[in-house]
Parts: C-alpha cells; structure tokens; sequence
C-alpha cells in the first residue's frame, strides 16, 4: 500500500486489509513522502512492515513493497480504498485452481459516484474494471519488472500492457473485492489524464512481433 498525505483514509484503509478471511499474509506500508500523519497512522499497526521514502509517485513505493514482499502472490490497495475480508480468498483461491492464470481482477463498487465516469461495455461498472483490484503471481511480477514511475500516473496500466505483451493469462472474476472512495483528489477518478504512453503500446507490438517473428 503506497500513502502519500493519506491520514484522512489510512487507518480504515488498514483496517479492512487486516480484516481479510484469508491467512497468513504480510501487509507493506510504503510511506511516499508524507508530511501528515499517514506515517505515524500506519507504525500504529503492529502487523505490518513500513517503509519511507522521499515523495516518487505510487509506481516507485509500490516497487519498494514488491522488492521487500516475501509471499507467492502481491495485491495492491490504495490508501483511500476499502477491500471486502472476501478479496484474497476469491483470488488466491482462483489463482490456486487456475495455475496458467497470471493475475486475477476483480469489479468494483463506488462508495461515491466519481463524476464523469462511464460503465463498462462488458461488466456495467462505472470506471470500468480497477487495474489495482489485482492480484498477481510475485514470480510473475519479478519477471515482467518494476512499475515504471516515468509513465505516471499510467503505472498500472503500463503493467498490465506488459502482462498481455509477455503472453500471461488473466481472468475477471463477477465479485466485488474493491471497494473505492471518490474524494476528489483521486489520481485516476474524475480526473484529465494524458493518453496511454507511446513507450507502453510500443513495447507490447514489439513483443507480439517477436512472437510472430516480424520486425514491422
């Protein structure tokens, strides 16, 4: 969980990551250069591991988590969210049953509605599927590399290209493991963002080329 000025959220944040049905996990706190409470919110946890860092987006806290976790899968929640206790069973479950799945999604439900958002074509839900609802195989994450902080506030979907370009397979499930909270000062919800980085879709036609065997 990366935190940057998340004392209004963090705490109810934590809590409902350490009411999860599913044991054992390991909860990583990366402090992104708080000038709030967040950090003294989160030591306040006995549970968990907590690392700071000077203010370098999600992308590079969430490479810092990663590279300190030690579990067979790694999910990622915001500071500002909530996560049903249900969220790591269903997926951890899936994941267990369905080992040539990489990574499982999973929908999401809007604790206020976000302006501007539109229903996806396949699901129905507003914002469409959440890119953090993730949960991923950690051998698979190391392979594919880092988040790549140079393409905020587009990390996750750069991964998930990555994931698609390297062939791995993932699958939606129909349940809700995210709960998300629109305040405003989202990253993402309601908010004007640049397009998806060239660097991105590049990287992934040169990757289906290679499987293909082409150079254009």
């Amino acid at each position: 969980m990366p935190v940057f000025n998340g004392e209004q959220f963090l705490g109810e944040a934590l809590t409902s990551v350490f009411a999860q049905d599913y044991a054992p996990i390991e909860v990583l706190v990366v402090n992104d250069g708080s000038t709030d409470r967040s950090g003294e919110i989160a030591r306040s946890f006995s549970d968990l591991h907590y690392f700071e860092q000077e203010n370098q987006g999600a992308g590079a806290a969430r490479n810092v988590a990663v590279a300190h976790a030690t579990g067979e899968y790694i999910a990622f929640v915001d500071a500002d969210d909530l996560v049903p206790p249900s969220k790591l069973t269903l997926q951890v479950r899936h994941l267990e049953e369905h080992p040539d799945i990489a990574c499982v999604f999973g929908r999401q439900h809007w604790m206020q509605e976000p302006p501007g958002a539109v229903r996806d074509q396949v699901w129905g839900d507003l914002d469409g599927i959440p890119l953090v609802s993730m949960v991923i195989r950690r051998q698979i994450l190391l392979e594919l590399g880092e988040f790549r902080p140079e393409v905020a506030p587009h990390e996750d979907m750069d991964m998930v290209i990555r994931l698609r370009a390297a062939g791995h397979k993932q699958f939606v499930l129909p349940d809700v493991v995210l709960h998300r909270r629109y305040h405003g000062g989202n990253v993402y919800a309601g908010q004007r963002l640049d397009p998806i980085p060239f660097s991105s879709l590049k990287a992934k036609l040169d990757a289906e080329r290679a499987r293909r065997g082409t150079t254009s």
